[in-house]
């Protein structure tokens, strides 16, 4: 799975979900970019968006979006760490143009 991470996903996450291919905002040169030009860019080369984002819905218009969109509760580090397992679970079953919330 081509996973993408938000600027607001801290990087350590990625070492915890082995088997994506996970790129962050840095990564690709899109730091800089608004949440709306992010997805439009990642659409094309990722599976999946995860954020932290919780008013990405209401700042977006999500409809006719291909990518899925992954939105986790809490960026705290410790608490991804011990919730990696149902992330990792969450990203292999969500689907194109699906969007979840995951509560942590």
């Amino acid at each position: 799975m081509r996973v993408f991470f938000d600027e607001c996903v801290p990087r350590p996450l990625m070492a915890l979900l082995p088997g994506h291919e996970i790129k962050t905002a840095q990564h690709m040169g899109w730091g800089r970019k608004k949440n709306g030009e992010l997805l439009t860019l990642a659409e094309g080369q990722f599976d999946v968006f995860v954020t932290t984002d919780q008013n990405l819905k209401y700042q977006q218009n999500l409809t006719g979006r291909h990518i899925a969109i992954l939105v986790l509760s809490t960026n705290t580090l410790s608490v991804l760490r011990a919730k990696h397992k149902e992330i990792a679970a969450a990203i292999a079953s969500i689907h194109p143009g699906q969007y979840v919330e995951l509560s942590l």
